[in-house]
C-alpha cells in the first residue's frame, strides 16, 4: 500500500500492515490517521471560533454605549458609521458564531469569521501603528486607556491564531455534530474528492 505523508513524502508499507492498521482498504489518505482525525479537528476549530464569536457579540450587545466607544476609538470611519458598526458588528459575530456552532453553513461562516478577523488585525495594527492608547473592545469596554495598558501584540497574536483555524476550517469544514452539510460519512466524502 502507498501512503502519501506530508510535505508530499510517501513510502510504501507492505500489504500485512493494511490488516495492522485495521482497514484492508485503506486509501492513501488513511495512512496517517488525518482523514478520521480531520473531523474532530474541525469539530474543535468550529467549536472555538462559534464560542469566541458569540460571546464577542453577547458581550456587548448589552452596552451600546461601549461598543460605540470602541469603535470611535479607533479614528477609522467617519462618525456616521459608527453607530451601524457598533450596532451591526455584535449581530454577525452572534450570527455567524451561532452558524459554527450549529455547524451549518460552516464554510460560509469560517469565511466570514476570516474575514472579520482580518478587519480587527488590521484596525489593531492600524491603532498601534499610530500610537492610540486603546483597548481593542474585542470582548466589551473598548475606548482609551492608560499609556503602557494597551495589550496590541497579544490581541494581533490571538486574532492571527483565530484567522489560521478559521482558515483551516474553510479548507476542511466537514465536521462533527454539526447540523449541516452533507450527510454521507466522512470518510466517503474524503474518497470523493480523490477520484
Amino acid at each position: 500500500m502507498h501512503c502519501a505523508g506530508a510535505f508530499g513524502m510517501s513510502w510504501h508499507l507492505p500489504a500485512d500492515s493494511q490488516v495492522a492498521l485495521g482497514n484492508s482498504s485503506s486509501s492513501p489518505r488513511d495512512c496517517d490517521g488525518v482523514s478520521t482525525l480531520r473531523p474532530w479537528l474541525a469539530t474543535a476549530a468550529r467549536l472555538l471560533l462559534g464560542v469566541v464569536l458569540v460571546v464577542a457579540g453577547a458581550i456587548k450587545v448589552p452596552d451600546p454605549a461601549a461598543a460605540m466607544r470602541a469603535v470611535r476609538a479607533y479614528q477609522l470611519v467617519p462618525e456616521a458609521l459608527v453607530g451601524p458598526i457598533a450596532f451591526g458588528l455584535p449581530v454577525l459575530e452572534i450570527a455567524v458564531g451561532l452558524a459554527l456552532l450549529a455547524g451549518v453553513f460552516v464554510r460560509a461562516a469560517a469565511l466570514a469569521s476570516a474575514v472579520m478577523l482580518v478587519v480587527y488585525i488590521a484596525a489593531i495594527v492600524s491603532a498601534w501603528a499610530r500610537g492610540l492608547q486603546i483597548d481593542c473592545g474585542c470582548f466589551g469596554g473598548g475606548g482609551q486607556v492608560a499609556a503602557g495598558q494597551t495589550a496590541y501584540p497579544g490581541e494581533v497574536a490571538r486574532d492571527v491564531g483565530l484567522l489560521l483555524v478559521a482558515l483551516a476550517l474553510a479548507r476542511w469544514p466537514a465536521s462533527r455534530l454539526a447540523l449541516g452539510g452533507r450527510t454521507q460519512p466522512y470518510a466517503e466524502m474524503e474518497h470523493s474528492h480523490v477520484r
